[in-house]
């Protein structure tokens, strides 16, 4: 691995995990010294991230960029259609060993698991739903979005009723691909992506001055609007039809 590999992927880290934080400045002096690295491969990896939208120029230095509300929303919006689309793959291309390893993997957080170790396997459920689609672009459009949500998803591990409730979610969505019904996945999947929005700007909203306080960054607006739903999609107590004109009652969670 080039020096400008090992900077950028373990910059990265520190900025996912917010071991550098959201709006904090950083000099290319600072990362020289911290990565004992010149000024050339630092500048490259810092490019890297900033093709990303991990990172942002601040005049003649960089600054972490900070957490978006408003890009919390809108990434939900292109997140739902990815991953309602990938569980109906799924239920007709993934064998019952796919299934299996998925399982294992949230099987694999028990409650004394760290927050580091949740934050991992949520991340990798969703990724590996995209996976087995069996369609390359869908993975790697929901490897990108989780991306970009890793930093707010900290919130989401941070209490035992969060990643309690993010896990009854992830377990009722695999139930299903399980099953084969690929219309009550994806509306299990819809229902879990419109839940984490809500937790993450909920969460975010509420706690924006403690978050300021520790020097984190967050900026925008918390707007909610009202779920759309499309066909066969059906969010928390809505109800929809699906491809057939059977009508649907969306649950949430359950």
């Amino acid at each position: 691995m080039s020096q400008v590999q090992q900077i950028y992927a373990q910059l990265r880290e520190m900025v996912l995990s917010l071991d550098l934080g959201p709006g904090e400045r950083l000099t290319e002096r600072w990362l020289e010294t911290r990565f004992a690295g010149s000024r050339t491969p630092i500048r490259a990896a810092l490019i890297r991230l900033e093709a990303e939208e991990l990172v942002r120029r601040d005049g003649r230095n960089w600054m972490v960029a900070p957490i978006d509300l408003g890009e919390i929303a809108a990434l939900a919006e292109f997140r739902e259609p990815l991953e309602t689309t990938a569980v109906r793959l799924a239920c007709t291309r993934a064998t019952d060993s796919d299934l299996d390893t998925v399982a294992a993997l949230l099987d694999s957080c028990r409650s004394d698991a760290p927050r580091e170790a949740w934050h991992e396997a949520g991340t990798d459920f969703h990724v590996e739903l995209a996976r087995l689609s069996g369609n390359p672009f869908l993975l790697k459009a929901v490897r990108g979005v989780m991306t970009r949500l890793a930093r707010a998803r900290w919130l989401e591990v941070l209490t035992e009723a969060s990643r309690e409730q993010a896990w009854t979610e992830h377990r009722c969505i695999l139930a299903f691909i399980r099953q084969r019904l690929p219309n009550a996945a994806a509306r299990e999947a819809a229902a879990h992506v419109q839940a984490t929005r809500d937790r993450l700007l909920q969460s975010l909203d509420q706690d924006r001055r403690g978050l300021r306080a520790r020097g984190f960054a967050v900026v925008g607006q918390r707007l909610i609007e009202p779920d759309l739903v499309g066909p066969g999609l059906v969010g928390p107590g809505l109800v929809g039809q699906d491809l057939a004109g059977q009508d649907l009652v969306g649950q949430a969670g359950a």
